[in-house]
């Protein structure tokens, strides 16, 4: 085993402390790591590129989060939104892209991934709802399709979150605020046997600043029993949740200006939702003479009931537009690896070699047309199997003491089984998809490494669009599209740490996709686009001050085009093309502790030619605390301190709302029985939350 530390020290910027990260079990090798007062691991020698990084619990418990999936927001450069309930998953954006609900962004949490293919809502939707943020040990987050444990929409990026196996105190927290927002958790680790069993159970209940109270109820409970070491265990792990709630879903201009309603209206408030998720995974991991081997597997079951009228009545004169997207499905996977040590004449090396299986067993993927949360007719009805496989190997090898290379390949095949309502769209799909990957990293000198990073990746597209053959909204003939649809992307990067108590790296990336294949949830098919390139730079920084003052800075440049010209014009609708963030925390470790948060995103192209932009978001949050003694700590959050009146997502299409129908607004646009209408072109947004406060008061016992 000392060997194995030597060597994996050595190579700790060769991948160890990913390999046992929250993509893998949550436990790290024994290797040397550079702490920087415990809040971040991304120093000189920890990563192999520029932008790969990981924040631990400690950083993690100073910033206020309004959504549970807002943690996220500590990978530089990716911005969380909502555009509709609480209970709804997250919206994304990172790297030029507007991921929707997570496709090119894959999400981990304690070895079982987030996203869902094939989902009623939208390929790759990740719903964060069910996390925790106080049982996070730590974030580990890539960028790009670099690395060859990250498969199935990682393109844009990863992040791996790890649940700890024991809490240095119990803990119950109480916390009250406005727009009826109550929150209790409670959470422990007692010791059982040779380990831990942690348990965490949280109730939560918000009506938020809504002119229709969304009324939100969450139940949301954690059980996990770890045992044995670092290098010999295995944990156990029981979640389930369970959600309800109304929608104050995005709403036209228009209407706000026409004074329809205000800007926290909504044009119909019979929206909403409920879902669930449960689960029961465990891992295992074991060093033996010169390795070690490590395997995860899961079991989910998940539900989701979305109902959402984003049109309002442009299809539907008299019942509207609302439309009902039913998921019921059961996830198997399981993830074996082993790692080797050892040296190929002078040169040590790390090799890696991975299989991961998933299987989606989808009882009901469904769209309906509905009233009131009343269906009228199914749109389409389905049933699905989708089935895949990934086998990856690694190596890492230090050439010289200034030069490593890490190399991979990723081989996946998926097989899809579509058994649909309209028997003309089932069928049966293969596809397969080889990926390889190679990272270079120079250095360090003067405690500055260099990186240049090249891979390919993929996303899987929704099974049902593999074999449409009618579009089941329209009753016209459709074409299906390719299953896997492939990626291409390039960085070179810096990382130094040449000014002292300063961490800062600078990374110039590309990314290339074959089609930007989207899922259309409310027609029910999917809908190929052009091929695409983005490009950008970032710009990342932490730096330690004096008397527990930490000051990040973060800026994010991109530039997203599709590469086929068309007379509609070459931006991409959504992409994001500027972020910063600023965070000042001042944490002594005495009585108070203080932390401010920034953060921007700049204006969009909301059409192909660029015509209609978004504006900007400019958003500040505040955390003051106070420790009272050991037992009690008294906590303040604000939200929009500055009470700005901004936009969470803007969306342009074409729409009809009341009073385009009646009065001195109506339009023949919006004239007319069903399916004549053109509507009213227009922006559509989401607002920001008005400003809040929460106080959470935590006993530790």
């Amino acid at each position: 085993m000392g060997r194995y530390r030597r060597v994996a020290g050595l190579l700790a910027g060769a991948g160890a402390g990913w390999l046992m990260s929250g993509m893998a079990v949550g436990h790290e090798l024994d290797a040397p790591a550079v702490d920087v007062l415990g809040h971040y691991d991304t120093a000189v020698g920890s990563s192999d590129a520029a932008s790969e990084g990981s924040v631990t619990a400690k950083r993690i418990e100073t910033r206020p989060v309004l959504r549970p999936g807002e943690v996220l927001e500590f990978v530089p450069g990716v911005i969380i939104t909502q555009h509709s309930g609480d209970g709804k998953a997250n919206q994304y954006f990172l790297r030029g892209f507007n991921l929707d609900h997570g496709t090119d962004f894959a999400i981990n949490l304690a070895g079982m991934p987030v996203n869902m293919p094939t989902h009623a809502h939208g390929q790759g939707y990740a719903d964060l709802s069910f996390l925790i943020p106080e049982l996070v040990s730590g974030i580990n987050y890539r960028k790009g399709p670099y690395f060859a444990e990250n498969g199935d929409f990682a393109s844009a990026g990863s992040v791996g979150l790890r649940y700890a196996d024991s809490l240095p105190t119990n803990n119950a927290t109480l916390t009250l605020g406005n727009f009826n927002y109550r929150r209790a958790l409670l959470a422990g680790s007692p010791d059982a046997g040779d380990g831990h069993l942690l348990y965490a159970f949280e109730a939560v209940g918000n009506d938020g600043p809504w002119d229709h109270p969304s009324g939100y109820q969450k139940l949301n409970g954690v059980l996990k029993l770890s045992q044995g070491s670092k290098s010999n265990g295995f944990n156990v792990t029981l979640m389930g949740y369970d959600g309800k709630w109304d929608s104050t879903d995005q709403i036209a201009q228009r209407a706000v200006d026409r004074g329809d309603i205000s800007r926290l209206g909504t044009l119909d408030p019979t929206d909403g939702g409920r879902s669930s998720r449960y689960s029961l995974s465990g891992s295992r991991y074991a060093d033996f003479n010169g390795g070690r081997y490590e395997i995860d597997a899961y079991a989910i079951r998940y539900s989701l009931n979305l109902f959402s009228n984003f049109t309002y009545f442009l299809d539907n004169p008299v019942q509207g537009d609302q439309f009902e997207q039913a998921d019921r499905r059961t996830v198997y996977g399981i993830h074996p690896r082993v790692t080797f040590v050892g040296k190929v004449g002078s040169f040590d090396m790390l090799n890696r070699i991975g299989l991961q299986g998933r299987f989606d067993d989808i009882d009901q993927v469904a769209l309906f047309s509905t009233q009131a949360q009343n269906r009228l007719s199914t749109t389409r009805d389905d049933k699905v199997r989708e089935g895949s496989l990934g086998v990856y190997a690694e190596n890492a090898t230090q050439w010289m003491s200034w030069f490593r290379s890490v190399a991979g390949i990723r081989a996946d095949y998926y097989r899809f089984d579509v058994n649909s309502s309209l028997a003309v769209n089932a069928g049966k799909v293969g596809d397969h998809v080889f990926s390889p990957k190679l990272n270079l990293v120079f250095g360090p000198w003067t405690k500055t490494e260099y990186f240049v990073n090249f891979g390919r990746g993929f996303h899987s597209n929704d099974a049902r669009g593999t074999t449409i053959r009618v579009d089941p909204k329209t009753g016209l003939p459709a074409d299906p599209v390719t299953p896997l649809v492939k990626s291409e992307g390039a960085e070179i990067g810096v990382r130094t740490e040449i000014i002292p108590n300063l961490q800062s790296s600078l990374a110039f990336w590309e990314l290339k996709l074959d089609s930007e294949l989207l899922f259309t949830g409310d027609a029910g098919t999917t809908e190929p686009s052009r091929a695409s390139r983005r490009s950008g730079i970032e710009w990342t920084n932490h730096y330690v001050l004096p008397a527990g003052l930490l000051v990040d800075l973060q800026l994010a440049w991109s530039r997203a085009r599709f590469t086929q010209s068309d007379p509609a014009g070459d931006n991409i609708p959504g992409s994001i093309q500027r972020v910063a963030s600023l965070g000042i925390t001042w944490n002594p470790g005495e009585k108070w502790f203080i932390a401010v948060q920034q953060r921007y995103f700049g204006p969009r192209p909301l059409i192909e030619n660029d015509s209609v932009r978004s504006r900007s978001t400019n958003l500040t949050n505040l955390r003051m605390g106070y420790r009272v003694d050991k037992t009690w700590q008294v906590r303040l959050d604000i939200f929009n301190l500055f009470n700005r009146k901004a936009s969470d997502v803007d969306y342009f299409y074409a729409s009809c709302i009341r009073s385009d129908t009646v009065g001195a607004n109506a339009t023949a646009a919006c004239q007319g029985p069903a399916g004549t209408r053109t509507g009213v072109n227009d922006v559509h947004f989401h607002p920001v939350e008005s400003i809040g406060g929460r106080v959470s008061v935590t006993a530790s016992f």
